[in-house]
């Protein structure tokens, strides 16, 4: 889903998704741009929206209102930058829309993997919308029986509530590689200078190459439902979905 070379110093989001805040350094501002030594801000990608939120310097503080992966480095583009400095400074996220695109993204990987499990589909794109809603389009080898479709959304939710833990663990290439199931498909997509990939498991369920953040059990996602399914080409599906909560 979210595929990019992995720096774990500076990414305190691939660490743990529940950090809210660190205390960092700005290295470079450049107008309203600004780049820091270490970050817990989410820069766009794999599908999932940027965090927003604050950066404070001495008693002011500076609105963070996008974030975005610029030639290596991830660039938080604030309101206004007139009076910040280079030096010290506390980078803390809003938590309620970080933790709404946490659920999100988990919920893709369990519709993901489950699809797969059962069909041997693959998930070819998603996007996590920040009016509380996602799709994700699903790859079929054949046609799904309609009558499946009806029921799909209540297995899926049974899932999410036998509360499945995900956890993360880093390998090198030539490792996952090796794994089999659908990884293999996602991995020779990328470029071969990436040589650590991170991979994100929801228990046996689902593994997957990315660099997105996650909840640590599928009960956090709590109630979804899936609004509209319709066809994207041969045997693609695409689903919308929403979380009730």
């Amino acid at each position: 889903m979210h595929k990019e070379e992995l720096n774990m110093e500076k990414e305190l989001f691939l660490e743990n998704s529940y950090q809210t805040s660190c205390e960092t350094f700005i290295e470079e501002i450049n107008e309203n741009k600004v780049i820091l030594k270490q970050t817990v801000f989410y820069p766009t990608g794999g599908g999932q929206p940027f965090d927003t939120g604050i950066l404070k310097q001495g008693k002011d503080e500076f609105k963070v209102v996008k974030v975005k992966r610029e030639q290596g480095k991830i660039v938080h583009y604030l309101e206004d930058a007139t009076i910040l400095s280079v030096g010290e400074v506390t980078a803390q996220i809003n938590w309620d829309r970080r933790y709404k695109l946490m659920k999100y993204h988990t919920l893709l990987h369990v519709i993901a993997g489950h699809l797969y499990n059962k069909f041997g589909a693959l998930a070819t794109s998603n996007e996590i919308y920040e009016d509380n809603r996602a799709r994700i389009d699903i790859k079929f080898e054949g046609d799904v029986p309609e009558d499946y479709l009806a029921v799909m959304e209540k297995e899926i939710q049974q899932i999410i509530e036998e509360d499945h833990l995900i956890s993360t663990r880093i390998l090198p290439r030539e490792e996952v590689e090796n794994i089999p199931g659908s990884i293999k498909t996602v991995i020779n997509l990328l470029p071969p200078s990436i040589q650590m990939i991170r991979l994100v498991a929801i228990s046996d369920l689902d593994e997957q190459a990315c660099g997105g953040t996650h909840v640590q059990s599928t009960k956090e996602i709590g109630s979804f439902s899936i609004d509209k399914i319709k066809n994207k080409g041969p045997n693609i599906k695409r689903m919308s979905i929403t979380i009730a909560n």
